[in-house]
């Protein structure tokens, strides 16, 4: 077996590497969610000093990473993007009630930009549904981390190009298979593309 950073290097290399020009970024309209769910005015109050406490967050540590110089860590971004919108969600349901929280989770999850991987519970499927051994499973989160890497160095290529994103994005998760079939017994890797089938490109809105 390969090692996992052989693997990593393996993929890493077929990144793309150059630098920003500038990034327009899309949020979350959260003025959209107002109008599909009906809110008393204190909810408004609260929803809105919310949404904006995070969006400003969300800013800071955009402006932050630019700041660094050359690449962007979009890696690091995406990770703490994660976490804001999890804290959010925590706040916001002090202030709706069940079924307009499940319908605020629901809205933000298909209108925030998703790190570009497999996530968490795709993982623990690939992992517990593939039985795979302690070393397998090594090379997939290996493989997978690296195709992340390899897809946002690549982002101020094809930014604003989803027909491009979409090439890269391909050529990237075929580099990330070809490192896990390696790994993999047969039996294995057939049952990892079977979890995995559904995983594909979805450009930006």
């Amino acid at each position: 077996m390969k090692s996992v950073k052989t693997l990593f290097l393996a993929l890493a290399l077929g990144a793309v590497s150059v630098a920003c020009s500038g990034d327009k970024k899309k949020g979350v309209d959260y003025n959209q969610f107002k109008t599909e769910v009906q809110l008393t005015p204190d909810q408004v109050k609260s929803f809105d000093e919310i949404t904006k406490k995070y969006q400003d967050l969300q800013e800071q540590n955009f402006q932050a990473a630019k700041a660094q110089g050359g690449n962007m860590d979009r890696v690091a971004l995406g990770i703490k993007g994660e976490e804001l919108r999890a804290q959010q969600s925590l706040e916001m349901a002090k202030v709706l009630d069940a079924p307009q929280m499940e319908k605020f989770n629901t809205f933000v999850d298909e209108n925030s930009r998703k790190r570009p991987r497999y996530d968490n519970a795709l993982l623990e499927r690939i992992k517990t549904e593939g039985q795979l051994s302690e070393d397998e499973f090594k090379v997939v989160n290996a493989a997978n981390d690296a195709f992340e890497k390899a897809f946002n160095d690549a982002h101020d290529v094809y930014h604003g190009n989803n027909d491009l994103a979409k090439e890269y994005w391909v050529k990237f998760d075929t580099q990330r298979k070809a490192a896990i079939q390696k790994a993999l017994t047969p039996e294995h890797f057939t049952k990892f593309e079977e979890i995995v089938k559904d995983v594909q490109f979805k450009g930006r809105k």
